[in-house]
C-alpha cells in the first residue's frame, strides 16, 4: 500500500532520465564533489527507485568527481546509552562481549536510507574505518578520502570531513533538513570547549576482535537549524524528484558553523 500511494501521490512519470535533468538545474555537474543525504520516500514514485536515483548521481558527477554519503552504524555503541530502544541492563555486558566487530562491508547502515544502502553495494565504493561513524564514498577522492578516520574524531580535521574541507564540496540535502547535515558535526569538534563522554564499539586489532573504549565529542544535531537560520551564505532550493532538495557548499557553511557554535555555547542557550 504504501508504494500505491507513491504512485498515486506522484503527478509525472519519473525515471533516471528526469531525475538527471533535475540535478543539472540543480548545479550538479560532472567533476563535482557531492555529500548526499537523502529521503527515497519524499521523492515520489520513480521507475528503479534507489538504484535510479544512485544512477542519475553517477552518471550526473562522472568518475572525475567525487559522491559521499554518511554511513553510519551507531548500534555499534555502548548499550548504556541505547535509547531507541533501550535494553535491559544485563544485556549491556554481553553486547560488549558479542556484538560483530565493524566490517565495513558486511555492517549493516542504520537509518540512512535506501539511496546510502544502494551506493554502499556498489563495488566501487569505499567505506571509512570508523565503527560507528563511518562514510561511504564512490569517485576520483574516495578512496583518498575514506582511508583514515581516528576513532575519537570521528567527525574532526583527521576525519574524511577534515579532507573534504580542503576543496570544493557541495552538500545536496533530498527531502531532508539541515539537522541531517553531517558536515556540521565538523563545528563540533572544532569547539574548544567541546565534552566528551566515554563510548565503545567492537572493532578488529591485531586480527582480533575487541571492545575498545574511546571519547566520543557530545554532538546535537537540533541546533544546527539554529546556524542555518542565521547563516547567510546562498542555499540553492529546487526539486529532485518530487523532494525538496537543497544544495549548498560546504566549507563556508561549515566554517560559519564553527563560529556561530563558539558565540552561542549549548550551556548558555
Amino acid at each position: 500500500m504504501h508504494e500505491l500511494n507513491q504512485i498515486l501521490n506522484t503527478t509525472e512519470f519519473q525515471s533516471k532520465e528526469t531525475l538527471k535533468k533535475q540535478l543539472i538545474e540543480l548545479g550538479i555537474n560532472a567533476g563535482d564533489n557531492i555529500m548526499v543525504h537523502s529521503s527515497l520516500s519524499s521523492m515520489g514514485w520513480i521507475a528503479g527507485g534507489a538504484q535510479a536515483v544512485v544512477e542519475a548521481l553517477l552518471e550526473t558527477v562522472t568518475e572525475s568527481g567525487t559522491i559521499v554519503m554518511p554511513a553510519q552504524s551507531t548500534d555499534n555503541s555502548d548499550p548504556a546509552y541505547w535509547m531507541l530502544p533501550p535494553v535491559p541492563k544485563e544485556w549491556h555486558q554481553p553486547i560488549r562481549d558479542h556484538f560483530p566487530a565493524y566490517d565495513p562491508y558486511l555492517s549493516p547502515l542504520r537509518e540512512m536510507g535506501k539511496i546510502a544502502e544502494c551506493l554502499h553495494r556498489l563495488p566501487q565504493t569505499v567505506r571509512s574505518p570508523h565503527p560507528a561513524h563511518s562514510f561511504i564514498a564512490w569517485g576520483a577522492n574516495a578512496g583518498e578520502w575514506m582511508k583514515d578516520q581516528p576513532l575519537e574524531d570521528s567527525f574532526g580535521e583527521g576525519s574524511p570531513l577534515g579532507k573534504m574541507m580542503k576543496t570544493v564540496v557541495k552538500i545536496v540535502l533530498i527531502g531532508t533538513g539541515f539537522d541531517s547535515c553531517t558536515a556540521l558535526h565538523y563545528a563540533e569538534f572544532m569547539q574548544e570547549n567541546r565534552k566528551t563522554y566515554p563510548q565503545g564499539a567492537a572493532i578488529m586489532v591485531n586480527g582480533k576482535r575487541v571492545w575498545q573504549p574511546y571519547d566520543c565529542v557530545e554532538m546535537d544535531s537540533d541546533r544546527f537549524p539554529e546556524i542555518i537560520q542565521d547563516y547567510d551564505g546562498p542555499i540553492l532550493e529546487g526539486k529532485l524528484g518530487m523532494a525538496k532538495t537543497l544544495v549548498v557548499e560546504m566549507q563556508p557553511l561549515v566554517e560559519f558553523g564553527i563560529q556561530w557554535l563558539n558565540t552561542h555555547p549549548a550551556d548558555q542557550e
